[in-house]
């Protein structure tokens, strides 16, 4: 084993966690990445497995739409509005 070579295998919570903030700051668009990344970067220590799925859900909506409601320029759609895509547009409001 090479000094580099950990006897414990990684945390796959923590590996999910890394790989939740690098795509929330890496999405294509300037705007999206400060505001997901801002958000994710401040909550994904303390994200539980179910609160990761529904930020994953809210990272699959289009960019274009998430900037105008995460903004309040465009009115989140009662259909869409979901805990996590809620708790994120306060984050950012306020």
């Amino acid at each position: 084993m090479t000094e580099f070579a950990s006897a414990e295998p990684p945390d796959a919570a923590a590996v999910r966690r890394r790989r939740l903030l690098f795509r929330a700051t890496h999405r294509g668009t300037y705007e999206n990445d400060l505001m997901v990344g801002g958000f994710v970067r401040a909550h994904v220590d303390t994200l539980s497995e179910a609160k990761m799925d529904a930020l994953e859900a809210v990272m699959e909506i289009p960019d274009d739409k998430l900037a105008d409601w995460l903004t309040g320029r465009a009115p989140i759609p009662e259909d869409e509005q979901t805990p996590m895509l809620l708790r994120m547009r306060e984050f950012l409001l306020r």
